[in-house]
């Protein structure tokens, strides 16, 4: 176990990189670390610095991976599978795709295309922005492994139960008729080597962190203004324990916020810091990953009203489910 500690101390939490922040705003800025400024100054750069590495490495290594499942691949894996065991795979294969939301909306448009269930096409859209191995890093490296789990299993949970009820009621007809045209098309997969699969890989990275790095920017700035400028009593009297509404606060704050959960985290750690408890921060991470106001806009140009409404009401009823869930389960995961 102390092996283990130092290993996450060091690679993940960057316990070195803490230290040389704050030597850079002690002796070069000339701050000091009990002042407002200095602290965040210090909470941006040392938050920034080490969401880029982990980001970047992790990138590359889900991507190395993610080259042996391509969406043609994919739609194999799912049209092959029936039933709830199309949900699980549509669930887990979405911790490999690290997009955004919009950006898995075109994937879900070419599996309804070619014909998968619709409702293990919808476990991949729910899972695909919210959960992916990426942010479980991220997440480990922040709040430690057992809310890194706790998000991977409950997100995956409300993705498969979500793609099983859509999957019941038989919504097919909800989606919009053009969607079922598009040609689909069969594609020779070409086996790559290992060379194209680390050209793939550094290609990903180049193209993820591009479309990131501002709302990462943004996120360590709105954590480093919560952390250091806005009072605990603030945050507590909207957020905190004592309001029976914070998870559906923080759920429904997250949905007009367009941003990837690698923007959130930062934002999350300021408010555990402040006292708001893990599943109200989580319920918070959940909604704008998932249901982001752009990501709803493009996705009712691909599915009707009724299917569009259900998916919101599931989505939503899911992550409260786990944010009260986690909050009354936080003694044993912090």
């Amino acid at each position: 176990m102390s092996v283990f500690s130092w290993l996450n101390a060091q690679l993940l939490k960057m316990q070195w990189l803490w230290y040389l922040v704050e030597q850079l705003v002690v002796k070069v800025f000339r701050l000091s670390m009990e002042s407002r400024i200095g602290e965040s100054v210090h909470f941006f750069i040392y938050d920034v610095i080490k969401i880029f590495i982990l980001l970047s490495v992790m990138i590359f290594a889900i991507s190395y991976i993610q080259s042996y499942f391509p969406p043609e691949r994919t739609k194999r894996l799912l049209g092959g599978i029936k039933g709830i065991k199309g949900n699980i795979l549509g669930g887990i294969l979405g911790i490999l795709t690290p997009f955004c939301s919009c950006s898995s909306i075109p994937i879900f448009i070419g599996f309804i295309s070619a014909g998968l269930p619709l409702g293990a096409t919808f476990s991949f859209l729910i899972s695909s922005p919210m959960v992916d191995l990426a942010a479980f890093m991220l997440l480990i490296s922040t709040f430690g492994v057992k809310i890194g789990i706790a998000y991977v299993v409950t997100g995956i949970l409300i993705a498969i139960v979500g793609g099983v009820i859509i999957e019941k009621m038989k919504m097919e007809e909800y989606v919009e008729s053009y969607v079922w045209g598009v040609e689909a098309g069969e594609t020779e997969l070409e086996e790559m080597t290992p060379k194209d699969r680390i050209e793939f890989a550094k290609g990903e990275v180049k193209d993820i962190f591009g479309r990131v790095w501002p709302y990462i920017l943004i996120g360590v700035g709105i954590g480093a203004g919560i952390h250091n400028w806005i009072p605990q009593s603030i945050i507590e009297k909207v957020l905190g324990s004592g309001n029976p509404f914070s998870v559906l606060i923080a759920t429904f704050i997250g949905v007009p916020i367009y941003a990837d959960i690698f923007g959130t985290i930062p934002i999350a750690e300021a408010l555990v810091a402040k006292g708001v408890g893990i599943g109200t921060v989580v319920a918070f991470m959940m909604g704008v990953t998932t249901m982001s106001l752009p990501s709803l806009v493009m996705l009712s140009k691909v599915i009707k009203p009724k299917l569009l409404g259900t998916f919101i009401v599931l989505v939503s009823i899911g992550i409260i489910i786990v944010g009260y869930g986690l909050n009354a389960f936080s003694a044993l995961l912090m």
